[in-house]
């Protein structure tokens, strides 16, 4: 079971209709990528990284990503989320 973290609970709307990316790596840890549109119609992201035990490793919330779609931010952050947690096992 996943445990959120602080960035999560203080990025979350669940108002808002966000695009998920979730992915599980060969070793258990999990990704989870979501971007939406803020109120105002800014780009926003979330990035997390959690443990196979659902602890949280690393979470990164980005209130605007100006420039870029929903499409190209969530791209960007599973490519961050990957970089995030390779770097992870080779320090374990």
């Amino acid at each position: 079971m996943r445990t959120r973290g602080t960035k999560y609970w203080s990025w979350v709307d669940p108002q808002l209709h966000c695009r998920t990316h979730e992915e599980e790596l060969s070793d258990g840890t999990t990704l989870d990528i979501q971007a939406r549109l803020s109120r105002t119609g800014a780009t926003q992201m979330f990035i997390g990284v959690y443990s196979p035990s659902g602890r949280p490793i690393k979470e990164e919330a980005y209130e605007k990503r100006l420039g870029e779609t929903i499409t190209r931010a969530l791209a960007i952050g599973v490519e961050r989320a990957r970089v995030i947690a390779s770097k992870q096992r080779k320090a374990a």
